[in-house]
């Protein structure tokens, strides 16, 4: 379970930094506020992205291990 709890803490940061990263951009390019717009965005996703991630992580582990045997 603390595996599980540490990786899902660590792939939602990363994914949700990014991911907000980048529709924030597409949203409104680079704007003299794009931090303050991007970090604002982040701090909402984040908690979203460690529910799911936590709650998804072994479901989907286990259908990428039954893809990667037929493939």
């Amino acid at each position: 379970m603390k595996h599980r709890i540490i990786f899902a803490t660590m792939m939602s940061f990363v994914l949700s930094l990014l991911m907000s990263a980048w529709i924030t951009f597409l949203n409104i390019g680079l704007h003299p506020d794009f931090v303050s717009f991007w970090m604002h965005a982040w701090v909402l996703a984040w908690p979203a992205a460690g529910v799911i991630s936590f709650l998804f992580a072994p479901f989907l582990h286990q259908l990428a291990h039954r893809i990667a045997e037929k493939v």
